[in-house]
């Protein structure tokens, strides 16, 4: 499958797959929401964020290249401004996500850790002879088993699952941030 996957890319000379991405002009992969906006301030269009980022996923840790196809020529400067702004996008979408992975991270130890103290309350409980002179103490302590299994669940949880797709995420956009750009215009002039 994988290899079905990787045969839809174009490769260059040297074997490395090609990211194609068309359009007219350079403008057109940024956002128009912002009409007062300069151009180095404006975000990237997303749906080539979409489509960068599912196809180096689709793609996995083959060597790749983004290869930009214009109709309409660009001067230097521009070509620099894509260049750094895809950068400067992916860097930011990392650092994004890898703050999201630290909360997660802290918000499981918070769980951990109250899941932990639960679990000890309801042993301590549990092993009283109030358990077995009071039902109301007998409930608590049963109440505290349960609800320190839940917390304790959900630090594993997070810690066992849901961190390892945002860690794949920072290491895509790892990947897109520091790939090589190409450029090529309707003039088969290439940079």
């Amino acid at each position: 499958m994988k290899k079905e996957i990787l045969e839809r890319y174009e490769r260059n000379e040297d074997g490395t797959l090609i990211i194609d991405v068309s359009t007219e002009k350079i403008e057109d992969l940024y956002n128009d929401f912002d009409k007062q906006a300069h151009f180095l301030k404006k975000d990237l269009n997303e749906d080539l964020v979409l489509y960068l980022v599912e196809s180096v996923s689709e793609i996995g840790s083959s060597a790749f290249i983004i290869k930009f196809n214009f109709e309409v020529n660009a001067d230097a400067a521009a070509i620099l401004r894509v260049r750094e702004s895809i950068k400067n996008f992916f860097i930011y979408m990392q650092e994004l996500t890898g703050k999201k992975v630290a909360s997660m991270l802290r918000s499981s130890l918070i769980f951990l850790l109250i899941g932990l103290i639960m679990a000890t309350l309801s042993i301590l409980l549990n092993q009283s002879d109030l358990v077995k002179e009071y039902i109301s103490v007998a409930v608590i302590a049963e109440g505290l088993t349960v609800a320190a299994w839940v917390s304790l669940w959900e630090a594993l949880a997070t810690f066992l699952i849901k961190w390892m797709p945002l860690k794949k995420k920072i290491a895509l956009y790892h990947a897109i941030a520091n790939a090589k750009i190409a450029f090529k215009f309707h003039e088969n002039s290439q940079l």
